[in-house]
């Protein structure tokens, strides 16, 4: 079993200390279960702070739950759902959107993760004619399973077209803060303000133990998503642990830091790997995502080191990812695994 510091993913980093010391410092006492206590109403109103004062806050355990609950509370079965091939939506939630949404999620291709309105326009037909699914909803993630990251302007152009066609955008914001740092705004910025319905807002990523975030950006978007949280299995009785963790996140912009360090390491490995003729990176680094072609047989001899995950086996290309308690030695350590595996052949 691998047990060192890898690049797999940053859901294999460990949970930050001042999460835990938060953890702690809430677990004293009795309060009323089910979100009825003085924590949950505080990270509800620092999501309003940092989102805008109509925000609606729901937490739940997982991005699975957040993504597929979020979009369940503001569509009906007879819907569609727009995202990119690659999103996370369409390749890692087996299925769930469909099943619990009863939604169509229909797909489009793009180079680096991202869609624009032209990708989406083949889709923007059938509209009141009852053979025929409805669209509903546009699905974006900031940033992307690709590692790149929406500028505003593509946020806006992507909401404007949306709201003209009668749909709403969701955001899938898994890694949200990294996107903050990498376009360095505030979220509020390239959310609310840029136009975005529904935000998914991660937060295990970057530090957390299990928190995630549903966030209706409009009052009354979805006045009956108590219920749809709860027949999903998420409506936590001891929700107070959740709430906690997005207290110690937005204090001191301990999110800031933890999502600041993680892409600066990955552009630092990217530098790195620029170095080594036989490995060619495809994708802009723009968050803590790095996607390298390899030889596939130096990624085999690695991967019993320091495992990280295939993309494209055709291509032989493969992700690395960096975290909050990446290290430059885990990279130099790294970085002479490949160089190794690589001269042995």
């Amino acid at each position: 079993m691998i047990s060192k510091r890898g690049f797999a993913s940053d859901n294999n980093a460990g949970v930050h200390p001042e999460i835990l010391r938060e953890l702690a410092r809430v677990n004293s006492g009795h309060v009323i279960g089910y979100g009825s206590d003085i924590y949950t109403e505080e990270a509800k109103r620092l999501f309003k702070e940092k989102l805008g004062t109509d925000t609606e806050t729901y937490f739940v355990f997982t991005g699975t739950a957040a993504n597929v609950l979020g979009i369940s509370g503001v569509t009906r079965s007879w819907n569609s759902i727009i995202t990119a091939a690659t999103a996370h939506l369409q390749q890692d939630e087996c299925g769930a959107p469909e099943k619990f949404t009863g939604c169509k999620v229909l797909t489009v291709d793009t180079p680096d993760g991202k869609i624009d309105p032209e990708m989406v326009e083949k889709y923007m037909y059938g509209f009141d004619f009852e053979h025929h699914s409805q669209p509903g909803v546009i699905s974006v993630s900031q940033s992307t399973e690709m590692g790149t990251v929406y500028s505003v302007q593509e946020i806006i152009r992507l909401a404007d077209y949306a709201h003209s066609k009668g749909l709403l955008l969701h955001m899938d914001g898994a890694r949200l803060a990294n996107s903050a740092v990498s376009l360095d705004l505030p979220f509020k910025a390239f959310t609310t303000d840029a136009g975005v319905d529904l935000l998914s807002f991660g937060g295990t990523k970057n530090g957390m133990m299990g928190a995630e975030a549903v966030c209706f950006l409009r009052k009354g978007l979805s006045p009956d998503f108590k219920y749809i949280r709860k027949q999903g299995m998420h409506l936590a009785s001891k929700m107070r642990f959740i709430a906690a963790q997005y207290i110690a996140y937005f204090r001191d912009d301990l999110w800031k830091r933890c999502a600041s360090h993680a892409n600066e390491m990955a552009r630092i490995l990217a530098g790195r790997l620029n170095e080594i003729k036989q490995i060619s990176i495809t994708q802009k680094v723009q968050s803590n995502g790095i996607f390298v072609i390899m030889p596939a047989h130096v990624a085999e001899k690695v991967m019993k080191q320091y495992f990280f995950y295939s993309w494209n086996e055709k291509r032989s290309e493969y992700r690395l990812m960096t975290s909050w308690d990446t290290t430059e030695e885990d990279i130099n350590d790294f970085i002479l695994a490949l160089k190794n595996a690589i001269g042995r052949n």
